[in-house]
């Protein structure tokens, strides 16, 4: 019997993938799994218990990752699973801008309570003027699962888009619209594009892209989306952008003192994944990289492991979490061919610092080998996932 513990509400399109051999729990210590949205887990405490935390949506900053790698602690997250809520939104994001429908709806609720509203309305809309999206440069930053799709439905808006990725993978280069230009200098973008949005995570190389320095290469009225994190851009020079009447609009989805009701900040309270639709597709792909995880020892879209994949687990399976250095493998062999257990399948994989081995036995591993194993240094953890019988 596994146990989950639910940090946040966890749709139940995807608890209701458990099977009979899960049972959720209110005790932290005793779960082997836990699955979470937004809580703060950075200063929380795993019992040795624990073996994997799964979280419904693609961020992962409220998660100690490398706390959890050095204790084995398997991290999962749903890359993608929100992007087509996501790529609505930057939809929405840009027309927003574009046309000024905040101020205009602000401007009817301020005036519903004049009799000649209808007459008052053909006066005053020109302020609300806007322009069209059609035609106009788009530039993407980040082609992974979100800009992809914001690259082509822009594509089919009739907007030229223009895709900045240094890392871009075979997957999102084959779904990428052929029409979209990739582009390898970001600046390309910055110089050349009326519309910006930004999808990359929050890392050292990415804090703070979108600065003085970035801002005044673009061009004049340019309309910056910004609903990946608040930290890709350096906001105080975004508002010295926006006095000065270099930017037309900056859009963000992350409420904060800096942007919050200054004028030209369209700031949206962090709607860009919450749709039905994108929290049921978190939660049924979090519950199942848990369950394939916890039943197979399978590792799919972890972000403190390689993805690691021995299949079904219909023989007793070792899962070994080491350190990435030279002979670990050589020593798990010997000290099982020591204990006379027969290797039938197995794999190793690496990411970063970090590796993973999955053994596959044709007898069942007693528990000398396994403390044997343990004892190996640069081991972090050693799992014996129980046998599975075919059906």
């Amino acid at each position: 019997m596994y146990k989950y513990k639910c940090l946040n509400p966890i749709a139940k399109v995807g608890l209701n993938r458990f099977t009979e051999i899960y049972q959720a729990t209110d005790d932290i210590d005793e779960a082997d799994g836990i699955l979470v949205r937004s809580a703060n887990m950075q200063e929380m405490e795993f019992s040795d218990h624990l073996l994997a935390i799964a979280r419904a949506g693609a961020g992962v900053n409220n998660i100690p990752i490398e706390a959890c790698a050095k204790k084995g602690i398997v991290v999962f997250n749903t890359p993608g699973a929100n992007a087509n809520g996501v790529k609505e939104m930057v939809l929405a994001a840009m027309l927003l801008a574009s046309r000024d429908v905040v101020g205009g709806i602000e401007w009817v609720r301020k005036n519903a309570g004049d009799p000649d509203i209808a007459k008052l309305t053909e006066k005053s809309k020109k302020k609300f003027a806007g322009t069209e999206i059609m035609g106009k440069k788009l530039g993407v930053i980040g082609l992974g699962a979100i800009g992809v799709r914001v690259a082509n439905a822009a594509r089919g808006l009739g907007m030229e888009v223009m895709g900045f990725d240094p890392y871009l993978s075979v997957e999102a280069a084959w779904a990428l619209s052929r029409d979209v230009r990739h582009v390898t200098d970001v600046n390309e973008i910055f110089s050349k594009c009326d519309i910006i949005t930004i999808h990359v995570p929050a890392l050292d190389s990415t804090k703070g892209m979108v600065n003085a320095e970035a801002i005044a290469k673009m061009k004049k009225g340019v309309i910056i989306i910004n609903l990946a994190r608040d930290v890709l851009c350096n906001e105080a020079d975004v508002l010295a952008g926006i006095n000065a009447g270099k930017i037309r609009a900056y859009v963000s989805d992350f409420p904060n003192p800096t942007t919050a009701g200054h004028d030209g900040c369209i700031v949206i309270p962090h709607l860009g994944a919450s749709t039905e639709e994108s929290e049921d597709n978190c939660a049924v792909a979090a519950v199942n990289e848990m369950m394939n995880y916890l039943e197979n020892g399978n590792i799919i879209n972890s972000v403190n492991y390689p993805r690691c994949d021995l299949g079904i687990c219909v023989k007793p399976r070792i899962a070994i979490f080491h350190k990435n250095v030279a002979n670990m493998i050589s020593q798990y062999t010997q000290a099982l061919g020591e204990a006379g257990c027969n290797i039938s399948d197995m794999t190793n994989k690496s990411k970063g610092e970090y590796a993973y081995t999955l053994i596959d036995l044709d007898d069942d591993v007693n528990h000398e080998v396994v403390d044997k194993l343990r004892s190996i240094d640069g081991v972090y953890r050693v799992r014996v996932v129980r046998e599975k019988k075919a059906e």
